[in-house]
């Protein structure tokens, strides 16, 4: 059985207030393209942040009998389903029509859909259970009373395909609407669904995973009178004003060598493989190979299996299983080696761009706030080239790294669900004027309980970066642990959650 370290257990001096009663919870859960793709769940949730004009739109909503015409026009931007059941659960589907743009009359913008399933246990009477909302990779729990939505752009949520932005005709036009569907959005598209779901518009507790902690944070920026708790598993933001990619790519890079380090020493096999593979590659017409999609695989393509492999629990085995299968048989003596076809297309599904293409085009604007980012990944890797040559290492007998959770001009190049989106791509990595994701005053003076798992190890969410946004969230209480990996809520969601909950509710010590 694997042991548990656990670092430390810190918290932020506030004042608690006593913690609800089961039949006062209420959670919302947060799942983001973002999040490397292998670890996201179809069935998450995600936030949305409410901004003082919309919340009094949303006053008027709830005054219905004082407004006929609001009243009907609420009827058409929540249609809730019937109930319907599968083993031990018992589920309903919800559907709400939104603004792309909160900041425009409501009457006017352009709408989009949000989807939310609503999860309750089977045997449970309704009147028992806790409305929960969570931000990513939740767990049944007989308790509560689950509210999983898809965030705009994905899932069921007027989902973002490589069809559906193809239709935008210029990437001027793209790359306007793909800017509201950032983190601001996401909690105005939560608060836009709570006063909708839950009886008498009342706080619930939101879980947020990865990128959903990055919109657990942003919601207590600017809607906490949304909030009853707020629980985070591998999701504290850096919130610096301009745009902090640089920093956590820099902060990021010697996690990832220390990784490569682990993966090698536990498949020293494998170095000799990727080697080889490198060479190949390299040495192929026009640097590389055709995938299966029509796109192009390359050296520096070839690294990117890190961003899956290198960073959750069992990343490692997954990618040396890959490589094992990466040379189609010599069944005849002579004839020409090549790498087969499964591990080209694994290649493909592995890094799942053709089915999520808002993950590549929309991922280093998540720090970007007042400020581009102008490719900041490119640009630091330039900073550690000699360390992340692959055709230089694997030449001189090294080890080839792979790189982590970064997204490069290039691949809209050699990847062919992306190659349409190259000009939007670059007008996104330019754009300054993004707007606030956090205010920092706000989570100063914070007083929504909030707990924290902390991953020691983790290479999506920096511990060094974590901690310092940590020291700005007034009575925020952490769990520091290296006994899991960023995947820790889906390794061991029960331990996980049952500790945070331990936390937040005084069943745990504070020291």
């Amino acid at each position: 059985m694997r042991a548990t370290r656990i670092l430390s257990s810190v918290e932020r001096p506030f004042l608690l207030r006593h913690s609800p009663s089961p039949s006062t919870l209420r959670i919302i859960n947060i799942n983001y393209s973002t999040s490397p793709p292998s670890l996201l769940d179809p069935s998450i949730n995600h936030i949305s942040c409410c901004s003082s004009s919309w919340r009094r739109r949303i006053g008027t909503v709830r005054a219905m009998d004082e407004n006929k015409t609001r009243a009907e026009e609420d009827s058409t931007e929540h249609i809730a389903g019937n109930w319907f059941s599968v083993p031990e659960l018992r589920l309903r589907d919800h559907r709400f029509t939104v603004p792309l743009d909160y900041s425009l009359d409501h009457r006017t913008s352009t709408k989009i859909s949000v989807f939310a399933r609503e999860v309750v246990a089977a045997y449970v009477s309704l009147s028992f259970t806790s409305e929960v909302c969570m931000l990513q990779l939740g767990r049944k729990n007989k308790r509560f009373h689950i509210y999983y939505s898809y965030k705009r752009g994905t899932g069921l949520s007027t989902p973002l395909t490589v069809y559906s932005l193809a239709q935008r005709k210029s990437a001027e036009k793209l790359a306007d609407y793909l800017k509201h569907f950032r983190a601001d959005n996401i909690v105005n598209d939560a608060e836009f669904v709570r006063v909708r779901l839950v009886p008498d518009a009342g706080p619930w507790t939101i879980l947020g995973q990865s990128y959903g902690g990055f919109c657990a944070v942003t919601y207590l920026s600017f809607s906490p009178q949304g909030l009853k708790q707020v629980l985070l598993t591998g999701g504290i933001p850096p919130i610096g004003n301009g745009c902090t990619a640089d920093a956590v790519y820099r902060a990021c890079f010697d996690q990832i060598l220390h990784q490569n380090e682990k993966y090698y020493k536990r498949f020293p096999q494998d170095i000799a493989v990727v080697q080889e593979v490198v060479n190949y590659l390299a040495e192929s017409e026009a640097g590389g190979v055709l995938l299966p999609s029509g796109g192009i695989l390359t050296p520096k393509g070839l690294q990117t299996l890190g961003l899956s492999g290198l960073g959750s629990s069992t990343g490692f085995e997954r990618m040396h299983y890959l490589f094992e299968r990466v040379w189609d048989p010599i069944l005849v003596p002579g004839a020409q080696k090549q790498i087969s076809y499964y591990f080209l297309k694994a290649f493909e599904n592995w890094l799942s761009f053709d089915t999520n293409p808002l993950y590549a085009l929309l991922h280093e604007s998540i720090y970007c706030q007042g400020a581009p980012s102008q490719w900041s990944a490119k640009r630091i890797r330039a900073e550690h080239e000699n360390r992340f040559d692959a055709i230089k290492a694997a030449k001189e007998g090294h080890p080839v790294p792979f790189t982590g959770e970064m997204i490069f001009p290039w691949m809209f190049d050699e990847i062919h669900a992306l190659r349409h989106f190259k000009d939007a791509a670059h007008l996104l990595a330019e754009k300054k004027d993004w707007p606030p994701l956090y205010n920092i005053a706000s989570l100063n003076n914070n007083k929504v309980p909030v707990a924290a798992a902390v991953y020691y190890e983790d290479i999506y969410v920096n511990f060094k970066l974590a901690m310092e946004t940590a020291s700005q969230i007034a009575g925020i209480r952490l769990w520091i642990t290296n006994e899991f990996m960023h995947s820790g809520l889906r390794d061991g969601g029960g331990q996980v959650l049952d500790h945070l909950m331990g936390m937040i509710n005084g069943r745990k010590p504070l020291f």
